[in-house]
């Protein structure tokens, strides 16, 4: 099983999107990139824009030798509606459009589902698939961070032989139980999470979120089989990533356990270009 992070905000956009190559199956989680409209109440660069217009290009190529494209939520950095080609004859494992998900998403869903036209395509939500020697399992459907306010995704499941990684889509942290006993209870060897959303903290991310996030990012770390834990997403929108409370003390755990805690870019084997959180600069 070969993992190729594609797009990811330590990368310079928002987005998630990932390759799994295994030995029959190709499929590629979240495929789409985003910029913030606005950050410092500023537009994003040119820097920022030639960045996402390469990593949509990279993503349209990547999904050519894909067999399956899943879509673990309906918001423009996980699904993009002005790509719909690159979902013609593959598998589209999508979101649940109609159960488990708030309004703004559920009309996103439907504009998305009648654009695209794939060979075969299955609601994720709480199933199993087996296709070509490869597992992929979806959790049910978990918030969208500490509540269900901006709605729900579903966590992903690779497994190939004794390989197993685990994507855990926008779930803030981990925070909530409901969003860590997914990873937990599969004993990933490599995680892919969004990370705790500390750019907001005191703001939209609270400080007792930030302590379920550490407590449960913890939990993984001593899982039996982890090997990487790559946290990204909203956790590299903030340039003082590491100095937040509790994030040193994840980061010695890990060390003191022989766990690669990295960002999708250094896992990639990349430079770390976090374009959002420097745009102040930027544009200076």
């Amino acid at each position: 099983m070969k993992i190729i992070p594609l797009a990811f905000d330590s990368m310079g956009t928002r987005s998630m999107a990932t390759k799994v190559v295994c030995d029959d199956l190709s499929l590629m989680v979240d495929p789409s990139a985003s910029l913030a409209p606005k950050r410092y109440g500023l537009p994003p660069s040119e820097v920022e824009w030639k960045r996402l217009n390469d990593h949509l290009k990279l993503i349209g190529e990547e999904a050519k030798t894909s067999q399956v494209l899943v879509v673990t939520h309906y918001h423009y950095d996980h699904h993009n509606p002005d790509m719909p080609d690159i979902f013609r004859e593959k598998w589209a494992m999508v979101k649940d459009p109609k159960e488990n998900i708030n309004k703004s998403q559920k009309q996103r869903a439907a504009r998305f589902l009648e654009l695209i036209e794939p060979e075969k395509i299955g609601y994720c939500d709480s199933s199993i698939y087996e296709m070509e020697g490869v597992k992929v399992e979806f959790s049910r459907a978990v918030p969208h961070g500490s509540n269900s306010r901006l709605g729900y995704v579903v966590e992903v499941l690779v497994e190939e032989g004794d390989e197993r990684v685990v994507f855990t889509s926008d779930v803030e942290g981990p925070v909530l139980a409901e969003q860590v006993d997914f990873i937990v209870r599969n004993d990933p060897h490599t995680v892919i999470a969004d990370g705790p959303m500390t750019y907001m903290l005191g703001y939209r991310y609270s400080g007792d979120s930030l302590r379920s996030a550490i407590s449960n990012l913890k939990s993984i770390i001593e899982g039996e089989s982890l090997r990487d834990l790559v946290l990204d997403h909203h956790f590299m929108r903030d340039l003082k990533y590491k100095e937040r409370p509790g994030i040193p003390e994840l980061y010695d755990l890990a060390h003191e356990t022989g766990i690669r805690l990295t960002s999708a870019a250094e896992l990639a084997g990349k430079k770390v270009e976090m374009l959002e959180a420097l745009r102040r600069i930027a544009n200076n």
